[in-house]
């Protein structure tokens, strides 16, 4: 190792490390700066880990030790108490941060745009900030931010922030001040006294039979600690949310079943040292022919993927009139085979987990996860002891969008911790991370779909086939969610719906923002666009003809009885629709639907304890992640209105101190549920403070509220004679505009949330969905070649920057839900459902293509932009 001397924030420091090593491993570790996030380290294509470098901005993960001698190092803890205060503040104000990883980056280069004095335009500061990826908001309200900023680098002010933040308010985010900042720990950041690090070993065959896996050499490397196999796992290795399929850790004599498997793990002094002891596992392996297309997968005399059930991983059939009359007698028929990719989630944070023993002999687990308490029991499982022995604590994450639902390494570093009576800390890298969890599904999807002459649609028979990977995950909730949804927002009296979810030796697909939704949406907006091409109508008149109404039947059969928003949402965007058509511009329309909760017979519980401390505080504990969403900041504001007191008196947090498990946050259900118990909770309070009590009288009390859903159905199941699947729906409606070139110049958006609880974080979510929509529609992709992700750059998955972004107008439609706290419903998944139909058509109006292949790569818009041009071309073997 060499000396190195340096000035880090205006202070000379020095220290030892190899030449090769990373500075942004220097500065987390050594001066435990940890403004400087690892997103993708060493790949320099997140900008989270950026610093000013002798006053230039640079991505630390790409700067090695030996060029850093003599430097000058700025990072966020280093800049002026005024001017982090200055931008923490701006960024709060204009919501232009969600779960806030990418924030400390983007504040140090938006110092040195703004030390430069010149004034820039919107465009001007989106290409400054291409370096950067941000994958919540969109770009939309950072930008909004950026110009904050500038306007009081020159005034000196700042528009004052809402305090008291009741329903309805733009009350600034949970802790967004010390978000901003990189102030707020990730997981990552946390550190406790006698810590290891933990490291794994992973399959590199999508399937194998293991022969033998030898850790002599592992173990030996001083600084190692402990080596764990199979055989170390005390309780059930397998976990799993719906079928216990996937294995903690590969048993020799098993086989591996994709790349993501476990073979060990290892714990050592530092994570340099645990990388190269995993490195050093001898894996023996038998090569086998991986299963690797799901139509294949699913015949007779396959290989069986999974030992714990069949290839066909579920089946949903949703039947209703004569289908083939129907069609005969259709004036118009059109059919087609839609096909969609996998995709990855992309989360600026890699999972981390920490596991630490507790002196009472309880093992305390921070987790990332999208539901602790699911965290907490099957961690439990694996260990082998009471649910009771694990305390689960949230430390909100950087980014999930349902790809932190799954175990990943929250079971291996508990095992770790217990086998070595220290704290243990897992963080994967970001190809880890991409081999490791669960992904969108493929789906193929057949469509046949008729209309009368007028154009009002007769029937449909649409077949589906997802890839759900090597384990179970959703995949088959998925699938039944994209069979019920399969229709859109569209009345269409005989339906025959097939929806297969097939295992196979590709990565795990599972929950991801849209569960199925997306893929369906992409289908029959183009089979409707079809449609009213032969009957000679437009987009918006055939959409008008056919959405659904109160007393109409939903594609799952359920008859629709409240909250039907389409609408108005139809109506929202109508003007802007025909304006752009008078103007000579390409454009498209497409509708979507999306469920709140997770239905289809599930049995949904939402649980809060209000718990008043003695410093005037109330704890405000839920059992649902935050994960960028504003979840806590949402509970905050319901718990406020109901009692009057001002928001700031309410401190969320979600661990298992109270026994409020609900599930995963997923479904777009937690601000339903958690608002709910919430409400309740905060009713009893609110009674003994109109009782005369105060704060300081009530102090120790704790308030408890709970709600339940039980009276949704199963497909085929009747519940107090009706079907009812879900209980309630969001509606939205997309205008697409391209410009002159065919590239996406404007995208409008009209919503039903509901109730806007919070209407400047509800706009930013709509806003971050429609990135994520665009993506989808245009350069978002991850392929693999035998099983293995061909990539696993954050350019090449093709995730859009800020240059690439359109201008976004959103309209808040508010069709008033009366399951839903206050009139509200979710919002966080529905704004990316009808992007990429809207996207399809508006390029068949420029070209005169009908594209039916996600992603439109061949397209005049996904050309125009710089992302998802993968390197490893070699389609013919894609799958």
């Amino acid at each position: 190792m060499n000396l190195y001397q340096f000035s880090l924030n205006g202070a000379p420091v020095q220290a030892h490390a190899h030449p090769d090593r990373l500075l942004l491993e220097v500065l987390r570790e050594n001066f435990k700066i940890t403004s400087v996030k690892n997103g993708c380290a060493p790949q320099q294509a997140c900008g989270a880990c950026l610093a000013l470098v002798n006053g230039a901005p640079m991505n630390t993960c790409g700067l090695t030790m030996d060029k850093v001698q003599g430097k000058q190092i700025l990072t966020l803890e280093g800049v002026s108490d005024a001017e982090r205060d200055l931008f923490a503040r701006a960024f709060q104000l204009a919501a232009g941060l969600q779960c806030g990883f990418c924030t400390p980056g983007l504040l140090l280069r938006i110092k040195w745009l703004a030390d430069r004095g010149r004034a820039m335009s919107r465009a001007e500061i989106a290409r400054a900030l291409t370096g950067h990826l941000c994958r919540c908001t969109g770009y939309v309200k950072i930008i909004d931010a950026v110009e904050m900023i500038f306007d009081a680098k020159r005034t000196g002010r700042l528009p004052e922030p809402v305090t008291r933040g009741g329903v309805g308010q733009p009350l600034g985010r949970y802790q967004g001040l010390e978000l901003a900042l990189g102030a707020r720990p990730f997981v990552a950041d946390i550190d406790v006294p006698g810590l290891l690090h933990g490291a794994m070993v992973l399959s590199p065959h999508a399937r194998a039979r293991v022969l033998g896996v030898a850790t002599a050499a592992a173990a030996a490397l001083p600084g190692v600690v402990r080596v764990l196999t199979a055989k170390d796992v005390p309780g059930d290795r397998w976990v799993g949310q719906i079928y216990k399929d996937w294995p903690v850790i590969v048993a020799e004599g098993e086989e591996v079943r994709c790349v993501g498997d476990v073979l060990a793990v290892v714990a050592a002094e530092t994570p340099q040292i645990a990388r190269a002891a995993a490195a050093l596992v001898e894996v023996t392996y038998e090569k086998l022919v991986p299963v690797l297309d799901p139509a294949q997968a699913i015949e007779p005399g396959a290989p069986q993927v999974n030992p714990r059930h069949d290839n066909l991983l579920s089946l949903t059939k949703i039947q209703r009139g004569d289908v083939d009359a129907a069609l005969a007698a259709s004036a118009h028929v059109v059919s087609g085979t839609w096909q969609t990719q996998r995709i990855e989630h992309l989360f600026l944070e890699p999972e981390a987990a920490l596991a630490v023993p507790l002196q009472d002999g309880r093992l305390h687990l921070l987790t990332q996860g999208q539901g602790v308490f699911e965290d907490r029991r099957q961690v439990a499982s694996v260990l082998g002891e009471p649910e009771q022995n694990v305390f689960a604590e949230l430390v909100p994450n950087g980014g999930a969008f349902g790809g932190k639902e799954d175990m990943t390494i929250q079971a291996q570093t508990a095992l770790l911790a217990r086998a070595t009576g220290r704290p243990v800390r897992i963080e994967l890298n970001r190809e880890e991370s991409v081999r490791i969890h669960p992904k969108r599904h493929p789906i193929t999807m057949s469509y046949t779909v008729g209309c009368d002459a007028q154009g009002r649609l007769t029937a449909a028979r649409i077949k589906l086939l997802g890839d759900s990977g090597a384990y179970a995950s959703v995949g088959g909730k998925v699938l039944e969610r994209a069979a019920g949804h399969a229709c859109g927002p569209y009345r269409i009296p005989a339906l025959d719906i097939e929806a297969r979810a097939a295992y196979t030796n590709n990565p795990p697909c599972g929950a991801m923002r849209g569960f199925g939704v997306n893929q369906t949406s992409f289908g029959i907006e183009g089979c409707v666009d079809l449609l009213a091409k032969k009957v000679g109508i437009d987009g918006w008149e055939m959409r008008w003809l056919n959405a659904v109404r109160i007393g109409d039947v939903f594609s799952s059969g359920q008859v629709l009885e409240k909250s039907v928003g389409v609408e108005k949402t139809l109506l929202a965007v109508k003007d802007a629709y025909y304006a752009a058509r008078k103007a000579g511009r390409a454009v498209g329309i497409a509708c979507g639907v999306k469920n709140s909760g997770l239905g289809n017979g599930a049995i949904e519980k939402g649980r809060c304890a209000l718990v008043v401390e003695s410093d005037g505080h109330v704890g405000l504990y839920i059992g649902f992640t935050e994960m960028g969403q504003g979840l806590l900041t949402v509970m905050m504001q319901m718990a406020a209105e109901v009692t009057g007191l001002p928001a700031s008196v309410f401190q969320p947090k979600v661990n298992s101190r109270f026994e409020l498990g609900g599930g995963q946050t997923t479904g777009s259900r937690a601000t339903m549920l958690s608002g709910r118990a919430t409400i309740a909770a905060a009713e009893k309070l609110r009674d003994d403070l109109k009782a005369g009590h105060t704060l300081r009288d009530l102090a120790g009390r704790i308030y408890e509220g709970e709600t339940t859903i039980d009276d949704t159905t199963a497909p085929g199941q009747l519940k107090n004679g009706k079907i009812k699947t879900h209980t309630a729906f969001g509606w939205s409606t997309q205008v697409v505009v391209l410009d002159e070139a065919g590239a996406v110049a404007r995208v409008h958006v009209a919503q039903d949330v509901g109730r806007a609880i919070n209407p400047q974080q509800c706009e930013a979510q709509v806003q971050g969905a429609v990135h994520m929509g665009l993506g989808y529609a245009l350069t978002e992709e991850l392929p693999c070649k035998d099983g293995m992700p061909v990539t696993f750059h954050p350019r090449e998955i093709g995730v859009l920057r800020a240059p690439h972004m359109p201008e976004v107008e959103v309209t808040i439609v508010e069709e008033h839900e009366p399951e839903g706290p206050f009139g509200a419903k979710g919002i966080g998944e529905l704004g990316l459902v009808p992007t990429a139909g809207a996207v399809a058509a508006a390029l068949e109006a420029f070209d005169g293509v009908r594209r039916m292949t996600l992603p439109m790569k061949d397209s005049p818009a996904a050309r125009a932009i710089d992302v998802g041009r993968i390197k490893d071309d070699d389609r013919d073997q894609w799958h």
